[in-house]
């Protein structure tokens, strides 16, 4: 989510075009060709990056091709939404931005609850049988509602979806009540979005960068009662002599249900400290330490875009009490991972 034309107000930290394609470059060069976007994103100019990187730095059957609907692109009954007159449009739009004639993974950005579930499915059904998708995805929303999505497609011998996009990292760890379950029960991945906490995780506690001050829904993360959590992944990247991402992004994949945790580059660094703990372990012990000082969080508002109640100060947060406890892992044989550029 960090390419594309800056939206003052919004998305105004984004990277252009020129800026933006050394990442793509980058990221080839270091193997990593899962490249996620969405339509929304810098409202289709995102995706124009991504196809114009392919062409120049790859071959389309090289990458794995990601991008999302249903989130507002304008406001007629095809701009936003999961209706079947919005998914034919928004897939149509999204390939000639991307100047492809299929997308690989294809995901629903949030559940929409003014249409009915059989119609969304049966949309998406659709679209992958005509060939212009081959999978299909979903993003940030309760267990029961992506229960009740795949036992319709499931029902109606429909394309099911084959991950789930989630907001996941050491401060924000509320997907490991119910959803981590149902996707290890149900045999679908987790592609973790926000996996350094918006640089939260990578920086000293207290450390700002200029996206920082520019990017409203990252309040969220700057809340008093992470700091022990942010102190003791730089202790242990300190004592093992790496830098603080690659601690927090070694705790993602101590997780099996994750699969593939997908981050926005702003800088040289970023890419190769994702790609370097990949081969980075963690202790039981250091595991323990990145754990013990995580409390309750609000819910991400997953039926819109941000609550702003919810994106506060850090004097202002306030917290879940006596919620279900955190610290799903499966027991099963710990599968292939992978890093992803988010664009």
């Amino acid at each position: 989510m960090g390419f594309g034309e800056p939206i003052p107000g919004q998305q105004a930290w984004t990277l252009r075009e020129n800026e933006s394609l050394p990442y793509f470059k980058q990221a080839i060069e270091l193997g990593i060709n899962f490249w996620d976007t969405a339509n929304y994103y810098t409202y289709g100019s995102s995706e124009e990056i991504v196809g114009q990187a392919i062409k120049k730095y790859s071959r389309r059957e090289d990458i794995v091709l990601s991008t999302k609907v249903g989130l507002p692109m304008h406001y007629g009954p095809g701009g936003n939404g999961l209706s079947r007159r919005a998914i034919f449009e928004q897939v149509e739009a999204s390939l000639r931005r991307l100047d492809t004639d299929y997308i690989d993974l294809y995901s629903i950005h949030r559940w929409d609850p003014n249409t009915p579930v059989e119609e969304t499915m049966e949309a998406l059904n659709d679209i992958v049988r005509s060939g212009k998708v081959r999978y299909l995805g979903a993003s940030s929303m309760y267990a029961w509602q992506f229960a009740e999505m795949q036992h319709v497609a499931a029902k109606n011998g429909w394309a099911q979806f084959i991950s789930m996009q989630n907001l996941h990292n050491l401060v924000f760890r509320e997907e490991e009540r119910e959803m981590f379950g149902l996707l290890d029960y149900l045999g679908v991945g987790s592609i973790t979005y926000s996996p350094l906490a918006k640089g939260r995780l990578a920086l000293p506690w207290g450390a700002r960068t200029e996206r920082m001050e520019n990017d409203p829904p990252g309040l969220r993360f700057d809340i008093d009662d992470d700091k022990p959590i942010v102190d003791a992944v730089e202790r242990i990247a300190k004592e093992r002599g790496v830098a603080m991402a690659q601690v927090s992004m070694a705790w993602l994949y101590t997780n099996s249900v994750i699969d593939a945790p997908i981050l926005g580059p702003a800088h040289e660094s970023h890419l190769p400290d994702a790609v370097g703990a990949l081969h980075f372990t963690l202790t039981e012990q250091e595991v323990s330490e990145l754990e013990k000082h995580y409390r309750p969080h609000e819910p991400l508002n997953v039926d819109g875009l941000e609550d702003p109640t919810l994106s506060r100060s850090r004097d202002q947060a306030t917290r879940r009490k006596n919620a279900p406890s955190v610290g799903y892992r499966p027991t099963g044989p710990v599968r292939d991972r992978a890093v992803g550029v988010q664009a």
